[in-house]
């Protein structure tokens, strides 16, 4: 047996049908009662709320059948139309009347998990305003390609993937990458030469992100079907579809629980040979019994808390790509992060200045900036960055000359008629022809042992200071993990290509105990392996490119920044929108919640079949009260699922 799948088109009507199946019966009930017309009158009305009642119920069970299928809609019919063989009208019409309003409240209740995801693609406009001979043209937001110009009004949504041109803004992501704050973005110098998402967050906008209180001018990056925004949607509904472990159970329980039902129940129709009562005592109890061991809440229970849990993730800006991954990260015991870019920022950033002998700050910044100023290495790059945040951006820096890389051990350059040199130790000892002196090289040591890279600046042969770089770790890391320890999982594993002691500092300032350094890509899968061998549930968060080997082994793949990345998107099993590790803990209580709640709606679904079996088959529970029963344990699961549409992180 399925689960029904109606749309949302006709569950309105389908509840007015069998409010009006009701009505049906209610007024049989009273005529009968008040002995108005006889019989033909009661049984009238009856056949017309069995009528209303299995209008939809007749479509669903003829087109189970038609693809060879037994479902529950097919059993009630038998059964109402048994009750009704034998006289029983009213329970007839009272077993499609409780039916049908049962699975109408049903669907409209998923209708309202959703929603939560269709509603995603409405959120990008329908029209966009272009730039046509230096006048704005309004467009469709489908027929928009790479390479237009697009004009933004403020507290507007943007209508594709695109990079700013003109104009700032703090534009709202949350319908994207779930960002309570609103982010700055800023126009993008030169052409538009790099993939996507290699262009840096402050010049990214997405399709349906909403525009602050700046005007902007974006150019268009991606083909509409391309967009973050319609991925997200696509991949969404196709992890409806996918099966989670207890889905899979319940499917196979049916298909044994099923057949065991229906030679059962044609046993109850001969058990007048057996024991002394009339036929229509057997075929009514046999008729009572099928109902109650129909499982219809147990074919519902694991996909209604499995489309809420998707929902609820995707609105919080957080992608979970099936069941399965739903389940799994329920269970989790440990979790291996990536060092650089996941439990760092993933770039370098100037940590320390300290100058030597009377040199100041500014006399140690100002030579070395010039001397980094046309590198295009990650570290130059840390040190111009961080010498203009200090020095202030409309400081004057002097040009630098004669610059030379020096392999392996540095740069140097004339600046202001000095020739000045910045690198490790094996530079220093080769201008100068000595050994670092002791003073100087304990600072560096002191420096590295925190997680720093560590250069040197002379000018000719003087010592002029001492500048740190570091991949700093981001600042909502180490509150999330303090959070998943208290969410009770047992290991948080830091891996990295980084020297040892680099992996050490980095641990220390985040709390984690199990740094793992000097990492080759098959190291990191064989740490998973082993991991997945002492604990079981394993997770491995990476950027889904560089720790994909990894990724592959775990139980839960996660990938962060998903929203500008389509590999990410694609390759992980879950997705974090943001390029922020803080849904991680959401993300896993939510999951924990789902799972605890697939549990109890097994448990309901179940546990309601075993009391309801034996109570009908000894004639304690009537057709009736087992309707009633079995109907209302069906909504039980179906509500208790839909709670996770309103989960909050604790």
């Amino acid at each position: 047996m399925e689960a029904h799948d109606h749309s949302s088109d006709n569950s309105k009507v389908e509840l007015a049908v069998a409010i009006g199946s009701g009505l049906f019966w209610g007024a049989g009930l009273l005529v009968g009662l008040m002995g108005w017309g006889g019989n033909l009158l009661p049984t009238g009305l009856f056949a017309t709320a069995i009528v209303l009642g299995g209008f939809f119920t007749v479509g669903e069970a003829f087109e189970a059948l038609r693809h060879g299928r037994f479902e529950i809609d097919f059993l009630m019919l038998v059964a109402a139309a048994g009750a009704a063989a034998l006289g029983n009208w009213s329970e007839g019409a009272l077993l499609l009347f409780l039916f049908s309003l049962a699975h109408a409240l049903e669907h409209h209740a998923l209708q309202r998990a959703r929603k939560s995801i269709d509603a995603l693609s409405e959120i990008a406009p329908e029209t966009a305003f272009i730039r046509q001979g230096g006048e704005l043209v309004e467009v469709p937001a489908d027929s928009l390609k790479p390479g237009d110009r697009v004009y933004v009004k403020p507290n507007s949504r943007i209508p594709a993937d695109a990079v700013v041109r003109e104009g700032e803004s703090a534009v709202n992501q949350a319908s994207i990458t779930g960002e309570s704050i609103p982010v700055e973005k800023y126009p993008l110098d030169g052409t538009l030469s790099e993939e996507f998402s290699r262009i840096p967050p402050a010049h990214q906008v997405f399709s349906g992100t909403i525009n602050g209180s700046g005007a902007l001018e974006i150019e268009v990056a991606r083909l509409p079907e391309d967009s973050t925004l319609s991925r997200l949607i696509q991949l969404v509904r196709e992890a409806e579809e996918q099966q989670s472990p207890t889905q899979r159970f319940a499917d196979r329980f049916e298909r044994v629980f099923v057949p065991v039902v229906l030679v059962f129940v044609v046993l109850l129709l001969f058990a007048f040979l057996v024991i002394d009562e009339p036929f229509s005592s057997s075929f009514y109890r046999a008729m009572a019994v099928l109902v109650a061991a129909s499982p219809c809440a147990l074919a519902i229970s694991t996909p209604s808390a499995v489309l809420a849990g998707i929902a609820r993730a995707a609105r919080g800006g957080v992608l979970i790509k099936g069941g399965k991954p739903l389940e799994n990260l329920g269970t989790l015991r440990a979790i291996a992060f990536d060092k650089t870019g996941t439990l760092t920022e993933g770039k370098p950033r100037l940590t320390e200045v300290i100058p030597l002998g009377d040199h100041t700050e500014e006399s140690v910044l100002r030579p070395a900036v010039a001397v980094e100023s046309l590198s295009d290495h990650p570290l130059a790059a840390a040190i111009v960055t961080g010498g203009r945040e200090r020095l202030g951006e409309d400081y004057a820096f002097p040009e630098p000359q004669d610059i030379e890389a020096l392999t392996a051990r540095g740069v140097r350059a004339r600046v202001e008629e000095a020739r000045f040199h910045l690198g490790n130790r094996r530079l220093a000892t080769e201008i100068t022809g000595r050994k670092v002196p002791k003073s100087v090289d304990d600072q560096m040591a002191a420096l590295e042992s925190r997680g720093n890279t560590v250069m040197l600046l002379l000018r000719e042969a003087e010592y002029v200071g001492i500048i740190a770089v570091m991949d700093v770790p981001r600042p909502e890391a180490r509150p999330t993990l303090q959070k998943l320890t208290e969410l009770g999982l047992e290991r948080l594993v830091m891996l990295t290509g980084d020297h040892q002691l680099v992996a050490d500092a980095v641990a220390r300032q985040l709390g984690i105990t199990d740094p793992m350094g000097g990492l080759l890509p098959e190291d990191k899968v064989a740490i998973v392996e082993h991991l997945k061998g002492e604990l079981g549930q394993v997770a491995m968060i990476g950027d889904g490119v560089n720790d994909a080997p990894a990724m592959a082994r775990s139980t839960v793949s996660i990938a962060m920044g998903a929203a500008g990345s389509a590999v990410a998107l694609e390759t992980s099993d879950v997705a974090l929108m943001a390029d922020k590790l803080d849904k991680l803990p959401f993300v896993v209580g939510l999951s924990r919640k789902a799972r605890r709640i697939i549990v109890q709606n097994v448990f309901i679904s179940l546990g309601m079949v075993a009391i309801l079996v034996p109570l009908t088959l000894f004639g304690v529970a009537s057709m009736g009260p087992a309707v009633v029963a079995h109907e209302g344990s069906t909504l039980v699961v179906v509500f208790n699922a839909l709670r996770l549409l309103a989960y909050r992180e604790r």
